[in-house]
């Protein structure tokens, strides 16, 4: 049963993140009730997901590899970066075009290395899948990028303060709810 609460929670999160990508008219119709929609979606989309991970059996796939932790981390740690820089304006975002839904990908990839049965296949790989969707559907509606202008040195130090502190927070309440991170 966790796999299919899994699956309909991964269900759930694309529709309504995708809603105003494949359903424009419907979803500005709604105006700003659409992003209580949304806003309730995605919640509903990580409650599920969160339970039906937890509530899924243990079916391993793979072996992770030894090292993989370190890895893991670090690829945590540039994906908080890259979601930071993307809601700062930080630098790397005159690079990157789309820094949330690479962070996205990344902490998806990171995890995969760590955990090798079929729940997090299915989570991860799940969520790596929506993020390359997304950035397809962004993409599709919108060809153009405008890149960002230059940014103060300030908005870079903050986003790499506020990353390492969200980070150690956030590998804290890991370690409480579920394997900690740092060893």
């Amino acid at each position: 049963m966790g796999y299919v609460i899994l699956i309909a929670g991964l269900l759930v999160w694309s529709f309504g993140h995708w809603l105003k990508r494949l359903a424009p008219g419907p979803r500005g119709a709604m105006g700003e009730a659409g992003k209580g929609l949304v806003a309730a979606l995605a919640l509903a989309g990580i409650v599920l997901m969160v339970l039906g991970y937890r509530w899924a059996p243990v079916d391993p796939l793979w072996t992770p590899p030894s090292g993989a932790r370190s890895i893991n981390n670090l690829l945590v740690l540039l994906a908080f970066y890259l979601f930071a820089a993307s809601g700062m304006k930080t630098a790397v975002t005159r690079w990157v075009r789309h820094p949330q839904l690479w962070a996205v990908r990344l902490w998806a990839i990171a995890h995969l290395l760590v955990k090798g049965d079929l729940a997090a296949l299915i989570l991860f790989g799940g969520l790596f899948v929506w993020a390359q969707i997304s950035v397809y559907l962004i993409n599709r509606a919108d060809p153009f990028w405008s890149v960002n202008p230059d940014v103060k040195p300030g908005k870079e130090i903050g986003a790499i303060v506020g990353t390492v502190l969200v980070v150690g927070i956030v590998g804290l309440i890991h370690g409480w709810i579920g394997p900690s991170p740092f060893g």
